[in-house]
């Protein structure tokens, strides 16, 4: 009919129109969905039912779509594993096996029971669809992505379970290929386990160092993205290699990539626009014009899809029920792990159609007798539509409470949080860009500022047209991150005037200042440019280095003069480090005295980062320290001014010892904001006892209280 009214030959061959009509499906369909308040991922999945070969016929699932469709489903996996809080992993590898094992085994007693006696097919078909029940997809993690909620335990544990339960599934597929090939023997165990083990080790072990060392080399935009993708698809190969299906490898190239990809990163911005707007769309719509709806016609394959439907959603119910009970997760948060765990896909499609092909014989009418029949692969269909259609309400109504939930329980403190970043050199603007972003509290769009300084009495227009093409600049850098950067063009008698009043005038709470990476740090610029603005205005201060890229850095050593726990601005550049560790995954290894270190140690039991504890207390033997620097580290220390509580008379020879024994390391010195003005009041230090002090930290801590981003409430 269709095709009658438009006068145009179905399905479509020409490319240009068969594009736009994927793009306007993809355009439009978040809107429609909106309106009949369903998720978006569903509206896609039926959007390709109607335009397949068994709707309208408009598109046929040509190459085309297969290749587009199998990158968005590598780029979900992929995706989940980049995005994983790795701390967060490794603290609840336990929940995540056991939720995994739930996951598996439920599955497949519930599965090889049905599919004998209720079904009645025979073993080996029986456990091959069993299998196919217990592996699951992560397609509706797109929802949680986009909530921002991907730190919470329940979110994590189900992803981690992602490996656990596929890899447990898809080596039943592999033991039933290798069983109806006649190729179980010892010979089989022994290659499939070399050949997954040298995978594993060249993905999470050689991927890294390959990745750190290119990115340090090469920072163009295209270029960084396209080997993203060569990463992401290596890693699928080398999986199939080792006879595994390629979403593991995909998933496990994001775990090896996690830690030098920032989630604030303009990097991890573009993996994730592009993903959500062009190929996991393309997956949705693929999986969509797989469903023929006339295999409702035939009574057995309706029995078996229903049987297929509710063992898989039952099964997977009960694993996030028992989870729940375990760990005393919410209601909210076990609807959470169901809505993520339910949705079948990728690895049921690669079980069913590798199934559905291996031919056991011949019928009497020389009709081939296939492990997976034709009930099995329409009714295997019908369940990926019902178990993602059930797993994508799930996960939208679960995650909309949890992330409302989070953002009533924030305090507002972040939100008065606004860096300001002077520009002068447009080598480090980048860098700076990215320091300020990873250091943030919470990714609110606003609250960054690009300053550039014109002196007062040169009214040259070349000076001016450099000044806003360094703030264009930056703010090009910030876009890119998806910050909303203001920038300022002022004239002033000299760079310390215009900084100070600027912090003054716009309520500046951090100021980062850089330097070039041959750059020296002199004496003179900690001094008296420093201190002019320190006593000009009330910030905290960080003066950067960048050697490298920040997202390659694998340590930050960070030195602690001792009594800086007794200084107001403790807790302020204590967050920005944590801060540095959550958002890059990078190792902080605190140098510190006992005390100092015992009260970090009770932030890092309730806040767990890769962290290590170092007792340092002689500042003048700072140049022991050189030792333990490598050139991946970036060394930030703790500065203070005379008079204060934490002032070392050794740190007037820092500039000299960083100038001769740091000069290939990326550096950060820090000085610590004085005073806090809290209403009406303002808390100094110079003048207060050491349990005062302590006191009014309690009191700000309080006032701030969440300054440190929460990994979870559950943990």
């Amino acid at each position: 009919m269709i095709s009658t009214i438009l006068q145009i030959q179905l399905p479509l061959t020409d490319p240009v129109l068969k594009f736009l009509v994927i793009l306007l499906i993809i355009l439009f369909i978040p809107i429609f969905s909106d309106r009949l308040k369903i998720p978006h991922l569903l509206g896609m999945i039926i959007a390709g039912v109607l335009i397949g070969p068994f709707g309208f016929n408009l598109l046929e699932r040509d190459s085309g779509i297969i290749l587009s469709g199998t990158t968005g489903l590598l780029y979900i996996m992929f995706m989940a594993g980049l995005e994983i809080d790795m701390n967060d992993f490794k603290k609840n590898a336990f929940k995540s096996t056991l939720l995994g094992l739930y996951g598996f085994i439920i599955p497949m007693v519930l599965g090889t029971l049905v599919g004998m006696y209720v079904l009645g097919f025979s073993i080996p078909t029986s456990v091959l669809l069993a299998s196919m029940f217990a592996s699951h997809t992560l397609i509706t993690y797109p929802i949680v992505s986009k909530l921002e909620i991907t730190k919470n335990t329940a979110v994590n544990i189900s992803v981690g379970s992602t490996l656990i339960t596929n890899i447990l599934a898809l080596l039943v597929l592999a033991i039933i290929v290798g069983m109806s090939a006649g190729e179980i023997d010892h010979n089989f165990w022994i290659k499939l386990s070399i050949k997954f083990v040298i995978f594993t080790v060249v993905i999470l072990f050689v991927f890294p160092i390959i990745a750190r060392a290119f990115l340090k080399r090469y920072s163009d935009n295209v270029t960084q993205y396209i080997f993203v993708l060569f990463i992401v698809f290596l890693g699928a190969i080398l999986s199939q290699a080792a006879g595994i299906e390629a979403i593991i490898g995909a998933f496990m190239a994001g775990l090896a990539l996690n830690r030098l990809i920032p989630r604030t990163s303009s990097l991890m911005n573009r993996i994730d626009f592009v993903g959500n707007a062009i190929f996991i769309p393309f997956f949705l719509i693929g999986v969509g014009m797989l469903i023929d709806y006339r295999a409702f016609t035939d009574l057995n394959t309706i029995i078996v899809a229903v049987t297929m439907s509710l063992i898989a959603t039952g099964g997977k119910y009960a694993a996030a029920w028992l989870t729940q009970k375990n760990f005393r997760f919410s209601n909210d948060e076990r609807l959470l792990i169901f809505g993520l765990t339910n949705a079948q896909a990728a690895a049921t499609l690669a079980a069913v159609l590798v199934g559905y092909n291996i031919i056991l014989g011949y019928d009497s009418g020389n009709e081939p007798i296939r492990l997976l029949n034709d009930s099995i692969l329409n009714g295997t269909v019908i369940m990926i539509l019902v178990t993602c259609t059930i797993a994508s309400f799930a996960t939208q109504q679960s995650a909309g409470k949890i992330a409302l939930k989070e953002q009533t329980e924030e305090e507002p403190r972040e939100s008065l949080e606004k860096i300001l970043i002077p520009v002068s050199n447009p080598k480090n603007i980048d860098e700076l860009i990215n320091l300020s972003n990873i250091i943030k509290s919470k990714r609110n769009k606003s609250g960054l500022y690009a300053l550039n300084i014109i002196h007062s009495n040169d009214v040259s227009p070349d000076a001016e047209k450099k000044a806003r093409k360094l703030l264009e600049k930056a703010k090009i850098a910030a876009s890119a991150t998806d910050l909303d950067l203001k920038t300022i063009l002022r004239y002033d008698i000299n760079m310390v005037n215009g900084i100070t009043n600027i912090i003054r005038e716009n309520g500046i709470t951090d100021l980062i200042l850089g330097l070039h990476e041959k750059g020296n740090i002199s004496d003179s610029f900690l001094g008296n440019l420093t201190e002019s603005i320190l006593q000009g205005s009330n910030v905290s201060t960080y003066i950067y280095r960048p050697f490298q890229p920040i997202s390659t850095i694998k340590r930050h050593i960070v030195i602690i003069p001792e009594k800086a726990e007794y200084e107001i601005g403790f807790s302020f550049w204590l967050a920005k480090i944590w801060n540095i560790a959550t958002n890059t995954g990078a190792r902080i290894i605190i140098y510190s005295s006992e005390q100092t270190g015992q009260i970090i140690q009770k932030i890092y039991s309730k806040h767990p980062i890769e962290l290590e504890f170092n007792i340092f207390k002689e500042w003048d033997d700072f140049l022991i320290l050189a030792r333990d620097i490598k050139i991946d580290d970036n060394l930030v220390v703790i500065m203070s001014r005379k008079n204060l509580l934490s002032y070392q008379t050794s740190m007037s020879r820092i500039p000299r010892y960083l100038n001769t024994y740091f000069q290939e390391q990326s550096l950060l010195l820090i000085y610590p904001v004085q005073k806090i003005k809290m209403g009406k009041e303002e808390m100094d230090l110079k003048n207060s006892s050491m349990l005062e002090t302590i006191e009014k930290i309690d009191t700000i801590g309080k006032t701030i209280a969440g300054i440190f981003r929460k990994g979870n409430k559950n943990n």
